[in-house]
Protein backbone atom coordinates (compact mmCIF):
# COMPACT_ATOMS: atom_id res chain seq x y z
CA UNK A 1 0.00 0.00 0.00
CA UNK A 2 1.10 3.49 -1.19
CA UNK A 3 2.55 5.51 2.03
CA UNK A 4 3.69 9.01 0.06
CA UNK A 5 0.87 11.56 -1.27
CA UNK A 6 2.49 11.39 -4.71
CA UNK A 7 2.29 7.60 -5.16
CA UNK A 8 -1.61 7.65 -3.86
CA UNK A 9 -0.89 7.40 -0.41
CA UNK A 10 -2.91 9.70 2.14
CA UNK A 11 -1.39 13.07 2.09
CA UNK A 12 0.54 14.60 5.69
CA UNK A 13 -1.46 17.61 5.56
CA UNK A 14 -5.29 18.41 3.52
CA UNK A 15 -5.96 22.18 5.10
CA UNK A 16 -4.51 25.18 3.47
CA UNK A 17 -1.58 26.96 5.47
CA UNK A 18 -3.25 30.45 6.26
CA UNK A 19 -2.99 32.70 3.75
CA UNK A 20 -0.79 36.34 4.20
CA UNK A 21 -3.59 39.09 5.36
CA UNK A 22 -1.70 42.43 5.23
CA UNK A 23 -4.43 45.19 5.14
CA UNK A 24 -6.27 45.29 8.38
CA UNK A 25 -8.23 48.47 9.99
CA UNK A 26 -4.99 50.75 10.74
CA UNK A 27 -4.88 50.87 6.42
CA UNK A 28 -8.75 50.71 5.54
CA UNK A 29 -8.69 54.12 8.27
CA UNK A 30 -5.25 55.49 6.69
CA UNK A 31 -6.72 55.23 3.15
CA UNK A 32 -10.41 56.51 3.94
CA UNK A 33 -8.82 59.39 5.72
CA UNK A 34 -6.39 60.30 2.46
CA UNK A 35 -9.92 59.85 -0.11
CA UNK A 36 -11.59 62.36 2.12
CA UNK A 37 -8.74 64.90 1.73
CA UNK A 38 -9.23 64.66 -2.33
CA UNK A 39 -5.41 64.45 -2.33
CA UNK A 40 -4.16 61.43 -4.01
CA UNK A 41 -1.07 62.67 -4.69
CA UNK A 42 0.98 65.86 -3.38
CA UNK A 43 3.80 66.04 -5.43
CA UNK A 44 4.35 69.37 -8.03
CA UNK A 45 7.27 68.44 -10.99
CA UNK A 46 8.39 72.06 -10.63
CA UNK A 47 9.87 74.54 -8.03
CA UNK A 48 8.34 74.76 -4.93
CA UNK A 49 6.77 73.74 -1.69
CA UNK A 50 5.29 70.64 -3.11
CA UNK A 51 8.44 68.95 -5.26
CA UNK A 52 9.03 66.75 -2.13
CA UNK A 53 5.23 65.32 -2.17
CA UNK A 54 2.13 65.78 -0.09
CA UNK A 55 1.77 65.53 3.81
CA UNK A 56 1.52 61.73 3.67
CA UNK A 57 4.45 60.80 1.58
CA UNK A 58 6.26 63.14 3.74
CA UNK A 59 5.08 61.68 6.72
CA UNK A 60 5.55 57.99 6.01
CA UNK A 61 9.76 59.08 5.34
CA UNK A 62 10.24 60.84 8.54
CA UNK A 63 8.98 57.68 10.21
CA UNK A 64 10.79 55.27 8.23
CA UNK A 65 14.05 57.83 8.70
CA UNK A 66 13.32 58.24 12.20
CA UNK A 67 12.75 54.57 13.46
CA UNK A 68 16.16 53.23 12.12
CA UNK A 69 18.11 56.52 12.43
CA UNK A 70 18.69 57.24 8.87
CA UNK A 71 19.40 60.98 8.22
CA UNK A 72 17.10 60.96 5.26
CA UNK A 73 14.29 58.44 3.54
CA UNK A 74 13.07 59.26 0.23
CA UNK A 75 9.87 57.06 -1.39
CA UNK A 76 9.75 55.48 -4.69
CA UNK A 77 7.35 54.35 -6.95
CA UNK A 78 8.96 50.72 -6.78
CA UNK A 79 12.39 49.35 -5.79
CA UNK A 80 13.15 49.55 -9.01
CA UNK A 81 13.04 52.97 -9.85
CA UNK A 82 14.60 53.44 -6.32
CA UNK A 83 17.89 51.30 -7.61
CA UNK A 84 18.01 52.72 -10.54
CA UNK A 85 18.00 56.26 -8.49
CA UNK A 86 20.40 55.45 -6.52
CA UNK A 87 22.84 54.26 -9.18
CA UNK A 88 22.21 58.27 -11.26
CA UNK A 89 22.63 59.74 -7.54
CA UNK A 90 26.01 58.15 -6.88
CA UNK A 91 26.93 59.41 -10.34
CA UNK A 92 28.03 56.08 -12.57
CA UNK A 93 28.40 57.12 -15.97
CA UNK A 94 28.78 54.59 -19.08
CA UNK A 95 31.65 52.46 -18.68
CA UNK A 96 31.69 52.77 -15.27
CA UNK A 97 31.88 49.36 -13.96
CA UNK A 98 29.39 48.00 -10.65
CA UNK A 99 30.39 44.80 -8.94
CA UNK A 100 26.70 42.94 -7.79
CA UNK A 101 25.38 39.72 -7.38
CA UNK A 102 23.95 37.82 -10.10
CA UNK A 103 21.68 35.76 -7.41
CA UNK A 104 19.28 38.41 -7.37
CA UNK A 105 16.71 39.75 -8.79
CA UNK A 106 17.55 40.96 -12.40
CA UNK A 107 16.83 44.70 -11.39
CA UNK A 108 19.46 44.89 -9.54
CA UNK A 109 21.98 44.71 -12.11
CA UNK A 110 19.38 46.72 -14.98
CA UNK A 111 19.39 49.50 -12.66
CA UNK A 112 22.97 49.74 -13.79
CA UNK A 113 22.58 49.16 -17.25
CA UNK A 114 20.34 52.19 -17.51
CA UNK A 115 23.11 54.83 -16.54
CA UNK A 116 25.24 52.84 -18.98
CA UNK A 117 27.35 51.26 -16.49
CA UNK A 118 28.27 47.69 -16.84
CA UNK A 119 27.66 44.94 -14.12
CA UNK A 120 30.33 42.89 -13.15
CA UNK A 121 29.41 39.59 -11.46
CA UNK A 122 30.75 38.37 -8.30
CA UNK A 123 30.05 35.43 -6.55
CA UNK A 124 28.41 34.87 -3.24
CA UNK A 125 29.24 32.89 0.27
CA UNK A 126 27.95 29.45 0.29
CA UNK A 127 26.65 29.98 3.88
CA UNK A 128 24.57 33.34 3.48
CA UNK A 129 24.46 33.34 -0.46
CA UNK A 130 25.37 37.30 -0.39
CA UNK A 131 28.61 38.37 -1.94
CA UNK A 132 31.73 38.86 0.30
CA UNK A 133 34.66 41.60 0.26
CA UNK A 134 36.29 38.29 -0.99
CA UNK A 135 34.72 37.41 -3.89
CA UNK A 136 34.40 41.02 -4.90
CA UNK A 137 37.67 42.30 -4.38
CA UNK A 138 39.11 39.42 -7.14
CA UNK A 139 36.53 41.67 -9.43
CA UNK A 140 37.92 45.14 -8.78
CA UNK A 141 39.60 46.66 -12.01
CA UNK A 142 40.73 50.57 -12.73
CA UNK A 143 37.51 51.40 -14.37
CA UNK A 144 34.91 49.98 -10.51
CA UNK A 145 33.12 52.87 -9.80
CA UNK A 146 30.69 50.96 -7.31
CA UNK A 147 29.32 47.72 -5.40
CA UNK A 148 26.03 47.10 -4.75
CA UNK A 149 25.36 44.61 -2.16
CA UNK A 150 22.20 42.50 -1.85
CA UNK A 151 21.06 41.26 1.61
CA UNK A 152 19.62 38.39 0.02
CA UNK A 153 16.59 36.36 1.32
CA UNK A 154 16.71 39.08 4.34
CA UNK A 155 20.38 38.02 5.76
CA UNK A 156 22.50 40.99 6.35
CA UNK A 157 26.01 40.97 4.30
CA UNK A 158 29.38 40.96 6.22
CA UNK A 159 29.18 44.52 5.57
CA UNK A 160 32.47 45.98 7.81
CA UNK A 161 35.01 44.15 5.12
CA UNK A 162 32.96 45.34 1.99
CA UNK A 163 32.77 48.95 3.31
CA UNK A 164 36.55 49.02 4.29
CA UNK A 165 37.13 47.44 0.74
CA UNK A 166 35.15 50.20 -0.70
CA UNK A 167 36.57 52.97 1.06
CA UNK A 168 40.49 51.64 -0.04
CA UNK A 169 39.35 52.00 -3.59
CA UNK A 170 37.40 55.14 -3.44
CA UNK A 171 34.06 52.67 -4.71
CA UNK A 172 30.54 53.57 -3.88
CA UNK A 173 28.68 51.24 -1.71
CA UNK A 174 24.37 50.62 -2.86
CA UNK A 175 22.80 48.41 -0.12
CA UNK A 176 20.09 46.38 -1.93
CA UNK A 177 18.08 45.66 0.89
CA UNK A 178 14.80 45.02 -0.57
CA UNK A 179 14.28 41.72 1.36
CA UNK A 180 15.93 42.98 4.65
CA UNK A 181 13.82 45.92 5.92
CA UNK A 182 14.44 46.22 9.69
CA UNK A 183 17.91 44.16 9.51
CA UNK A 184 20.58 45.27 11.62
CA UNK A 185 24.39 44.04 11.27
CA UNK A 186 26.68 44.67 14.17
CA UNK A 187 23.92 47.53 15.71
CA UNK A 188 23.74 49.49 12.45
CA UNK A 189 20.55 49.15 10.34
CA UNK A 190 21.35 48.02 6.64
CA UNK A 191 20.47 50.51 3.95
CA UNK A 192 22.58 53.14 4.51
CA UNK A 193 25.78 51.24 6.36
CA UNK A 194 27.36 51.82 2.95
CA UNK A 195 26.57 55.32 0.88
CA UNK A 196 23.15 54.57 -0.12
CA UNK A 197 20.70 51.52 -0.15
CA UNK A 198 16.81 51.02 0.21
CA UNK A 199 13.74 48.31 0.32
CA UNK A 200 10.82 47.11 -1.43
CA UNK A 201 7.30 47.96 -0.92
CA UNK A 202 5.91 45.48 -2.99
CA UNK A 203 3.60 43.22 -2.88
CA UNK A 204 5.09 40.09 -1.41
CA UNK A 205 7.67 42.47 0.87
CA UNK A 206 6.99 42.48 4.52
CA UNK A 207 5.49 45.73 4.25
CA UNK A 208 3.81 46.38 0.87
CA UNK A 209 2.02 49.24 -0.52
CA UNK A 210 1.27 47.59 -3.73
CA UNK A 211 4.25 48.86 -5.24
CA UNK A 212 7.21 51.28 -4.11
CA UNK A 213 10.29 51.49 -2.55
CA UNK A 214 11.89 53.56 0.18
CA UNK A 215 15.74 54.72 -0.11
CA UNK A 216 17.65 55.58 3.03
CA UNK A 217 21.19 57.44 3.15
CA UNK A 218 22.96 59.53 5.51
CA UNK A 219 24.34 61.87 3.04
CA UNK A 220 22.52 65.04 2.00
CA UNK A 221 24.13 65.34 -1.44
CA UNK A 222 23.10 62.03 -2.00
CA UNK A 223 19.44 62.48 -0.22
CA UNK A 224 18.86 65.72 -2.44
CA UNK A 225 20.20 64.10 -6.01
CA UNK A 226 17.54 61.19 -5.13
CA UNK A 227 14.67 63.46 -4.42
CA UNK A 228 15.48 65.62 -7.55
CA UNK A 229 15.86 62.07 -10.25
CA UNK A 230 12.78 60.63 -8.31
CA UNK A 231 10.70 64.34 -9.61
CA UNK A 232 11.98 65.56 -13.19
CA UNK A 233 15.25 66.89 -12.05
CA UNK A 234 15.61 69.04 -15.10
CA UNK A 235 12.87 71.50 -13.84
CA UNK A 236 14.72 71.74 -10.06
CA UNK A 237 17.94 72.22 -10.25
CA UNK A 238 18.15 75.50 -10.75
CA UNK A 239 15.94 76.31 -7.50
CA UNK A 240 18.04 73.63 -5.46
CA UNK A 241 21.61 75.38 -6.90
CA UNK A 242 23.11 71.76 -7.94
CA UNK A 243 26.64 72.70 -9.46
CA UNK A 244 26.93 68.44 -10.88
CA UNK A 245 24.58 68.42 -13.14
CA UNK A 246 25.52 64.45 -13.91
CA UNK A 247 22.51 62.40 -14.35
CA UNK A 248 20.28 65.10 -13.13
CA UNK A 249 17.64 64.32 -16.08
CA UNK A 250 14.67 63.25 -13.46
CA UNK A 251 11.29 61.43 -14.23
CA UNK A 252 8.03 60.15 -12.38
CA UNK A 253 8.82 58.25 -9.59
CA UNK A 254 7.01 59.37 -7.11
CA UNK A 255 5.16 57.51 -4.40
CA UNK A 256 0.83 58.36 -3.87
CA UNK A 257 -0.43 59.92 -0.85
CA UNK A 258 -2.78 56.36 -0.54
CA UNK A 259 0.31 54.12 -0.82
CA UNK A 260 2.20 56.22 1.68
CA UNK A 261 -0.95 56.10 3.98
CA UNK A 262 -0.47 52.06 4.02
CA UNK A 263 3.01 52.43 4.13
CA UNK A 264 2.97 54.57 7.85
CA UNK A 265 0.11 51.69 9.10
CA UNK A 266 2.57 48.63 8.08
CA UNK A 267 5.89 50.46 9.24
CA UNK A 268 4.07 50.13 12.84
CA UNK A 269 3.58 46.73 12.44
CA UNK A 270 7.35 45.56 11.39
CA UNK A 271 8.63 45.01 14.38
CA UNK A 272 6.23 42.28 15.06
CA UNK A 273 6.42 40.74 11.77
CA UNK A 274 10.10 40.70 11.82
CA UNK A 275 9.71 38.80 15.51
CA UNK A 276 6.90 36.28 14.56
CA UNK A 277 9.55 35.18 10.96
CA UNK A 278 12.77 35.05 13.59
CA UNK A 279 10.67 32.43 15.96
CA UNK A 280 9.02 30.33 12.96
CA UNK A 281 12.51 30.23 11.79
CA UNK A 282 14.10 29.28 14.78
CA UNK A 283 11.60 26.69 15.64
CA UNK A 284 12.16 25.46 11.83
CA UNK A 285 16.08 25.45 11.92
CA UNK A 286 15.84 23.31 15.04
CA UNK A 287 13.90 20.52 13.60
CA UNK A 288 16.02 20.02 10.30
CA UNK A 289 19.13 20.29 12.36
CA UNK A 290 17.89 16.11 13.01
CA UNK A 291 17.74 15.68 9.35
CA UNK A 292 20.43 14.64 7.48
CA UNK A 293 20.81 16.29 3.94
CA UNK A 294 19.22 19.22 4.64
CA UNK A 295 21.09 22.57 6.24
CA UNK A 296 19.03 24.90 7.85
CA UNK A 297 19.99 28.79 7.06
CA UNK A 298 22.69 30.03 8.92
CA UNK A 299 22.70 33.53 10.00
CA UNK A 300 26.22 35.72 10.43
CA UNK A 301 27.70 36.32 13.96
CA UNK A 302 26.53 40.14 14.14
CA UNK A 303 23.90 39.96 11.52
CA UNK A 304 20.17 39.08 11.48
CA UNK A 305 18.25 38.09 9.03
CA UNK A 306 14.09 38.83 8.16
CA UNK A 307 13.28 35.53 6.77
CA UNK A 308 12.10 37.15 3.52
CA UNK A 309 12.48 33.32 2.22
CA UNK A 310 14.21 30.65 4.65
CA UNK A 311 17.02 28.97 2.17
CA UNK A 312 18.39 25.23 2.58
CA UNK A 313 21.20 23.50 1.26
CA UNK A 314 19.97 20.15 -0.18
CA UNK A 315 22.16 17.71 -0.69
CA UNK A 316 21.21 14.75 -2.59
CA UNK A 317 24.13 12.52 -2.06
CA UNK A 318 23.01 12.61 1.55
CA UNK A 319 19.13 11.55 0.95
CA UNK A 320 19.56 9.98 -2.23
CA UNK A 321 16.70 12.00 -3.58
CA UNK A 322 17.14 14.00 -6.54
CA UNK A 323 16.42 17.91 -5.44
CA UNK A 324 13.44 18.13 -8.03
CA UNK A 325 12.36 14.63 -6.96
CA UNK A 326 12.21 15.51 -3.38
CA UNK A 327 10.57 19.03 -3.80
CA UNK A 328 7.64 17.52 -5.77
CA UNK A 329 7.23 14.48 -2.98
CA UNK A 330 6.96 17.10 0.24
CA UNK A 331 4.69 19.17 -1.80
CA UNK A 332 2.00 16.75 -2.44
CA UNK A 333 1.76 15.63 0.84
CA UNK A 334 0.70 19.50 1.59
CA UNK A 335 -2.34 21.16 0.17
CA UNK A 336 -2.11 22.36 -3.19
CA UNK A 337 -1.57 26.82 -2.66
CA UNK A 338 -3.70 29.07 -3.85
CA UNK A 339 -1.19 31.74 -3.44
CA UNK A 340 2.78 31.27 -3.80
CA UNK A 341 3.31 32.25 -0.35
CA UNK A 342 1.33 29.06 0.78
CA UNK A 343 4.24 26.83 -1.20
CA UNK A 344 6.29 23.98 0.84
CA UNK A 345 9.10 23.95 -1.28
CA UNK A 346 10.65 25.74 -4.12
CA UNK A 347 13.73 24.87 -5.73
CA UNK A 348 17.22 26.93 -7.04
CA UNK A 349 15.91 30.74 -6.59
CA UNK A 350 16.77 32.90 -9.79
CA UNK A 351 19.25 31.79 -12.59
CA UNK A 352 22.70 33.00 -12.63
CA UNK A 353 21.62 36.56 -14.01
CA UNK A 354 24.82 36.29 -15.89
CA UNK A 355 23.63 33.54 -18.48
CA UNK A 356 20.84 35.67 -19.69
CA UNK A 357 20.52 36.89 -23.46
CA UNK A 358 21.15 40.35 -22.20
CA UNK A 359 24.13 39.70 -21.19
CA UNK A 360 25.61 36.83 -23.37
CA UNK A 361 24.80 38.78 -26.68
CA UNK A 362 25.95 42.08 -24.56
CA UNK A 363 22.74 43.77 -26.12
CA UNK A 364 21.39 46.26 -23.80
CA UNK A 365 20.66 49.76 -24.96
CA UNK A 366 20.47 50.31 -28.26
CA UNK A 367 21.89 47.30 -31.03
CA UNK A 368 25.14 47.83 -31.11
CA UNK A 369 26.38 46.91 -27.66
CA UNK A 370 26.19 49.91 -25.05
CA UNK A 371 27.26 50.13 -22.66
CA UNK A 372 30.10 47.57 -22.97
CA UNK A 373 31.41 49.08 -26.22
CA UNK A 374 32.53 52.22 -23.76
CA UNK A 375 35.12 50.33 -23.10
CA UNK A 376 36.66 48.69 -26.03
CA UNK A 377 39.72 46.24 -25.74
CA UNK A 378 38.01 45.01 -22.14
CA UNK A 379 36.94 41.09 -22.83
CA UNK A 380 33.59 41.10 -20.28
CA UNK A 381 32.81 37.39 -19.75
CA UNK A 382 29.56 36.02 -18.75
CA UNK A 383 29.98 32.78 -19.92
CA UNK A 384 28.95 29.57 -17.53
CA UNK A 385 31.23 29.30 -14.61
CA UNK A 386 32.48 32.40 -14.06
CA UNK A 387 30.64 31.98 -10.59
CA UNK A 388 30.77 28.77 -9.71
CA UNK A 389 29.29 28.62 -6.60
CA UNK A 390 25.87 30.39 -7.99
CA UNK A 391 25.69 27.98 -10.22
CA UNK A 392 26.04 24.93 -7.68
CA UNK A 393 23.32 26.69 -5.49
CA UNK A 394 21.07 27.42 -8.65
CA UNK A 395 22.16 23.61 -10.29
CA UNK A 396 22.49 21.41 -6.91
CA UNK A 397 21.76 22.72 -3.65
CA UNK A 398 19.39 25.42 -3.23
CA UNK A 399 15.82 25.15 -1.50
CA UNK A 400 13.76 27.42 -0.11
CA UNK A 401 10.26 27.82 1.59
CA UNK A 402 7.83 31.20 2.28
CA UNK A 403 6.50 29.41 5.23
CA UNK A 404 8.04 31.28 7.92
CA UNK A 405 5.81 34.11 8.07
CA UNK A 406 2.71 35.41 9.71
CA UNK A 407 0.24 33.98 10.14
CA UNK A 408 1.74 30.56 10.53
CA UNK A 409 2.00 29.16 14.08
CA UNK A 410 4.24 26.03 15.12
CA UNK A 411 1.82 23.58 14.58
CA UNK A 412 2.23 24.73 11.11
CA UNK A 413 5.64 23.69 10.71
CA UNK A 414 5.07 20.58 12.75
CA UNK A 415 3.17 19.41 9.40
CA UNK A 416 5.68 20.76 7.08
CA UNK A 417 8.55 19.43 8.59
CA UNK A 418 6.52 15.88 9.33
CA UNK A 419 6.09 15.89 5.04
CA UNK A 420 9.84 15.89 4.50
CA UNK A 421 10.04 13.25 7.16
CA UNK A 422 7.46 10.97 5.72
CA UNK A 423 9.36 11.62 1.88
CA UNK A 424 12.78 10.80 3.45
CA UNK A 425 11.58 7.61 5.10
CA UNK A 426 9.96 6.29 1.98
CA UNK A 427 13.23 7.06 0.02
CA UNK A 428 12.71 3.64 -1.65
CA UNK A 429 8.66 4.09 -2.51
CA UNK A 430 9.86 7.39 -4.35
CA UNK A 431 12.93 6.04 -6.44
CA UNK A 432 10.35 3.45 -7.84
CA UNK A 433 7.95 5.93 -9.04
Amino acid sequence: MAELAIAGGVVTRGQAFPARRTMGEAEKQAVVEVMDSGVLSGFFGSPGPHWLGGSKVQEFERKWAEKYGFAHAISVNSWTTGLMTAVGAIGISPGDEVIVSPYTMSASATAILFYGGIPVFADIDPDTFNISAATIERCISPRTKAIMVVHIFGQAADMDPIVELARRHQLKVIEDAAQAPGVYYKGKPVGAIGDIGGFSLNYHKHIHTGEGGMLVTNDDQLALRCQLIRNHAENLVEFQQVEDLSNMIGSNYRLTELQAAIGCAQLDRLDDCLLHRRRLAAYFGAQLAGIDGLTAAKVADGAEHAYYLYPVKYDAKITGIPRNAFIKAVNAELPAPEVWEQTGWAEAYVRPLYLAPLYQKKIALGPKGFPWSMNPGVEYSYQKGICPVVERMYDEELIFTPLMREPLLESDIDDFVAAIKKVLSNKAELQSL
